[in-house]
């Protein structure tokens, strides 16, 4: 699927759940309906429609969006590998806000979005990139 020229991002939903009332959750649903590729890691194995989320960190190629739901205390473990991945945007969704990761993704020009992968989907700004 193609919006315009481009071809729709691969998205990395970290901090995955297969809790149906996780925003999480909902999220990789909305992604995939809208024909967005998604990897998601996860605190605990599981499935969310035809997506496994993975436990253990993925050398995932072509990353373009990293969509946050963890909070930030959870978040410094995953510094690194968000930033050897080198996605092309990083969104922290709300509550998952932490200035230190949004100066260092900044740092490695990486775009840094506060909004709601949600809101954005349905909106159409997700696809402004």
């Amino acid at each position: 699927m193609e919006v315009g020229n481009d071809i729709l991002p691969k998205t990395l939903v970290l901090g995955a759940s297969q809790k149906p009332e996780r925003y999480s959750y909902l999220a990789i649903r909305s992604l995939r309906k809208h024909g967005i590729e998604v990897v998601a890691i996860g605190a605990r194995k599981g499935m969310v429609d035809d997506i496994e989320i993975h436990t253990e960190l993925q050398d995932i190629p072509d990353i373009h969006t990293i969509t946050l739901y963890l909070s930030a205390r959870n978040q410094a473990p995953y510094y690194n590998y968000i930033i050897n991945l080198k996605p092309k945007r990083l969104i922290f969704n709300p509550g998952t806000e932490n200035p230190e990761l949004e100066k260092l993704a900044r740092e490695h020009g990486i775009d840094v979005v506060e909004g709601c992968t949600l809101v954005m989907l349905s909106n159409g700004t997700y696809y402004e990139w």
